[in-house]
């Protein structure tokens, strides 16, 4: 297939929507107390707001790149988009929380997950060679760029105008992206045979994810093991505080039971003549099963970070939420420099090798934050350590992806981009529930300032891990790598088990 001669307009309109999904996960943190007022409510309602989105993120971004793999990204895309501005609409309009449960948790996190995936499946797909490191440099830049500016847009909107204008923002971004995407982007050609949706394992996996995440971002509010509060839906206790055992393990016991019912019928469906929702041979795949395994260990180790360094800005330096934004500003722009810088790089010292020595540099970067953030440090000798963490950053999130995706055949792009996310999402709020236990731990017996190495070294231990687990990685860029390459094959860990359950 010839090249898209209109396929940098078409980067230009899926980054730009990756970026609004990305910035909806940070954007509000900071505007919680401002929505308290505005909307007479309390802390643990708002936080259902903002967690709400990513646990129905998280939960269907696997189905939403299967939709895309069997109806075609763009078209999914244009669905989500769609969605998505709804959704925002009925947020930014709210008068009360459970209008900005509807718009936000679940709407916008709909929409959410159909474009998300859509958009690297669409990347995947639309460049070759230089120019696909080129694509995702940008995608990985705007990614993280959205997750560093987040808290300045959202400090910037909510001092100066309203924290509704975070959403209005979605609502006008929407329909021109929609529209952008009808004009310039090459419509996909017919899928030869229309396959059907595996619902019994799209049900599986929503219920497993949605309960695995659930119980990792609400382990802290609910407790572990002993039961903190009850567990309330729309004002009704669904789980009593006086169980003694708290919800979160019922959470976790679901979550193991649909996840294994998932994977046990997508190997039967895979082994025979049915069309599983996800393609579980796609572990077979060394840059698949190693690239995916980083980028969960990188999330955890990345959003754990980005929870303990804004609350010691503002609790221990006692920075504004708009000066709190302003300090990891450089990070951010750190990040869209190295990206693009990285996606040349790549060009001389290969794609694999630029991921790999990102994610040393994070290592480094975190090591000298734990060190270096105390009460008394100022913007100037923080910032050639948040600078290193970012450029660190942007090489490892502007070709991981192109890493994830190299080997998996463009039918598959859609399912396997989710996995990627849902694996992202799903290290995101471990690594939040992880290092913020034990910030919080530290917090309790030694004070704020006692917590930060502990915890920043927490995050760095993790991002070792990751960086270790990158050696495993093959050369993408000196072959052309097989689905039946040499390696572990998921049938010989998985198969004997799925035998033995079913007895």
């Amino acid at each position: 297939m010839t090249p898209d001669p209109r396929r940098w307009i078409t980067l230009s309109l899926v980054i730009m929507s990756a970026f609004i999904v990305v910035l909806d996960n940070t954007v509000l943190n900071v505007a919680i107390p401002t929505i308290l007022r505005d909307l007479h409510t309390n802390l643990a309602a708002v936080q259902w707001v903002i967690s709400g989105y990513s646990l129905t993120f998280a939960s269907l971004l696997i189905i939403g790149g299967r939709l895309g793999d069997l109806y075609g990204s763009r078209r999914m895309f244009i669905i989500g988009a769609a969605i998505f501005g709804v959704g925002s609409f009925i947020a930014s309009i709210s008068t009360g929380i459970p209008e900005m449960i509807v718009g936000e948790a679940i709407i916008e996190g709909i929409g959410a997950s159909l474009m998300l995936p859509a958009t690297l499946s669409i990347i995947s797909t639309t460049f070759d060679g230089h120019e696909r490191a080129t694509a995702f440099a940008a995608w990985g830049a705007v990614i993280g760029a959205g997750a560093a500016f987040g808290p300045v847009l959202g400090g910037y909107l909510t001092t100066y105008h309203s924290w509704r204008w975070a959403f209005r923002l979605n609502v006008i971004v929407a329909p021109i992206v929609m529209l952008g995407v009808l004009l310039f982007m090459r419509q996909e050609a017919p899928a030869r045979a229309r396959s059907r949706l595996d619902v019994p394992g799209a049900l599986f996996v929503a219920v497993g994810m949605f309960s695995l995440v659930f119980g990792i971002t609400q382990s802290n509010t609910y407790g572990w093991f002993r039961s903190l509060h009850d567990f309330s839906v729309v004002g009704h206790v669904v789980w009593s505080k006086s169980h003694h055992l708290s919800i979160v393990p019922i959470a976790f016991v679901l979550a193991a039971v649909m996840l294994v019912a998932f994977v046990r019928l997508e190997l039967r469906l895979e082994r025979g003549t049915g069309q599983p929702l996800f393609e579980l041979g796609q572990f077979r795949n060394k840059s698949f099963r190693y690239g995916v395994l980083v980028a969960f260990l990188l999330s955890m180790g990345q959003f754990g970070m980005m929870f303990v360094v804004p609350v010691f800005l503002q609790d221990a330096k006692h920075l504004s939420a708009l000066d709190n934004g302003l300090w990891m500003c450089p990070m951010g722009v750190a990040m869209l420099v190295s990206a693009q810088l990285g996606g040349r790089l790549t060009r001389a010292i290969g794609t694999v090798a630029l991921v790999r020595i990102g994610l040393l540099i994070d290592v480094v970067g975190i090591v000298g934050e734990a060190f270096l953030l105390r009460p008394t440090v100022t913007f100037w000798q923080l910032l050639p350590i948040v600078v290193l963490y970012g450029f660190g950053s942007g090489f490892v999130s502007s070709q991981l992806t192109n890493v994830v995706l190299f080997a998996v055949d463009p039918e598959h792009a859609g399912a396997a981009s989710g996995a990627n996310s849902t694996a992202r999402q799903t290290g995101s709020a471990l690594g939040i529930a992880v290092i913020g236990a034990v910030f919080t731990a530290v917090i309790a017996r030694h004070g704020l300032a006692a917590a930060v190495k502990p915890a920043m070294l927490t995050g760095a231990a993790i991002l070792a891990v990751a960086a270790a687990v990158s050696f495993l990685l093959p050369n993408v860029d000196q072959h052309t790598y097989s689905a039946a390459e040499e390696g572990v094959d998921l049938y010989d860990v998985l198969e004997p088990v799925d035998s033995h359950l079913t007895g």
